[in-house]
């Protein structure tokens, strides 16, 4: 053996990778993926993981907002080789009354998927579109919200035509609203420390009843806001992310 070079074990080497943007943090090696990649893993070991995937879009004219992207936490244990990252874009905005917002795409981490959230309903097309979180339904014949996916998500709200009020997508971490005076509310998001600090990710689309929609924020896997306005487009869901971290 060398001189220098400590003696280990097998089971005393650790966990490491190449690929992504990678920072420390907390004794922690971290891999942040904004855009599609590979995480190529040189040690194998346990990997902890946080899986993002694109929020859905809003819907227009008094349309819901769009469902969250699924997200998925948790650990994986990797052998050495390259492993596939995909990361999810957010589902398009709603541009007529007739169709409602577009579906945001899965984001993937090796044998990881995470679903991307539904697109909220428009006037003519007024139900809300199952995801990783639903999508809102439309104000107009009480359009009603569809369902997350357990583990990944939650319901969208209902559409409430009494208030001309689409709902609110869902999120990560909670259902989202009914249409009301104030708006369908968001469904509620999850916080997430992999990367070193405590971030949100997730959260579903506010339906709005007056006041300006607005995009899912890029690598959150927020949904889109649903328009208010009869004519007006809805608003894109985020697009997704995945951190991957292990023991430095």
């Amino acid at each position: 053996m060398p001189f220098g070079i400590p003696f280990r074990t097998m089971g005393q080497i650790k966990p490491f990778a190449t690929g992504g943007t990678v920072t420390t943090s907390g004794g922690y090696r971290i891999h942040t993926f904004t855009s599609s990649s590979s995480l190529v893993v040189v040690n194998g070991g346990n990997f902890e993981y946080l899986v993002v995937a694109g929020g859905g879009g809003g819907g227009a004219g008094g349309g819901g907002g769009g469902g969250a992207g699924g997200m998925l936490t948790g650990t994986l244990t990797l052998t050495p080789g390259s492993k596939t990252v995909t990361i999810g874009s957010g589902g398009a905005g709603s541009v007529s009354n007739a169709i409602r917002g577009s579906k945001g795409n899965n984001s993937v981490f090796d044998s990881i998927t995470s679903t991307g959230g539904g697109g909220g309903g428009s006037e003519g097309d007024v139900g809300g579109q199952s995801g990783g979180s639903g999508g809102g339904g439309a104000y107009l014949g009480d359009g009603l919200g569809d369902a997350g996916i357990a583990g990944q998500g939650n319901a969208g709200g209902n559409g409430v035509q009494s208030a001309s009020c689409g709902g609110g997508g869902g999120g990560a971490g909670g259902v989202g609203g009914n249409g009301s005076g104030s708006g369908g509310a968001s469904g509620v998001g999850l916080s997430s420390s992999i990367s070193g600090s405590p971030v949100t990710y997730a959260t579903g689309g506010f339906a709005h009843k007056t006041g300006t929609a607005v995009v899912g924020a890029a690598n959150t896997g927020n949904g889109g806001d649903g328009e208010q306005s009869s004519g007006g487009a809805g608003k894109a869901g985020g697009s997704g992310i995945v951190i991957v971290r292990y023991p430095a």
